[in-house]
């Protein structure tokens, strides 16, 4: 009886051995082989403002996009004849954040900032150079139904 009590626990010091093995196996693999965030971010930066200046609309003006580590991409925009005077903080948060919000949610071009919960942020500056607003999405909002 004892040489078969000895196989048995044998085979289960085998079994959970080879478990171990694998979970560690995999969990290098995924580490080695997992695609480099930050890395991918700063690319898309670069890649956007080789393109910079952008004209975006007859009042908005994308001039450059930079990221931060695993969690933030921003983009620096000038308002071309506004005044950081006449920037009202209130129409932007009822009309402009809604609709970065959406288009977040929406565009294929995005969705790797969704799958990886970026924060986008919109850095508004004046005709003078001068900041005006940032607006700043979370993926709480762009995940919200």
């Amino acid at each position: 009886m004892e040489p078969e009590k000895q196989k048995s626990k044998g085979k289960v010091v085998g079994i959970v051995v080879g478990l171990i093995a694998f979970a560690i196996s995999y969990y290098a693999v995924q580490q080695f082989f997992k695609p480099d965030l930050e890395a991918e971010l700063k690319e898309a930066a670069v890649q956007l403002n080789k393109q910079a200046p952008l004209q975006v609309d007859q009042f908005v003006r994308l001039d450059s996009a930079a990221s931060k580590g695993t969690t933030n991409f921003m983009y620096y925009y000038t308002l071309i004849d506004i005044d950081k005077s006449e920037v009202n903080v209130d129409t932007i948060n009822k009309y402009i954040k809604p609709d970065l919000i959406e288009n977040i949610k929406t565009h294929p071009d995005l969705k790797i900032y969704r799958d990886h919960n970026i924060t986008m942020e919109y850095k508004y500056y004046d005709k003078n150079g001068e900041f005006a607003t940032a607006i700043s999405v979370t993926p709480d909002l762009y995940k919200s139904k």
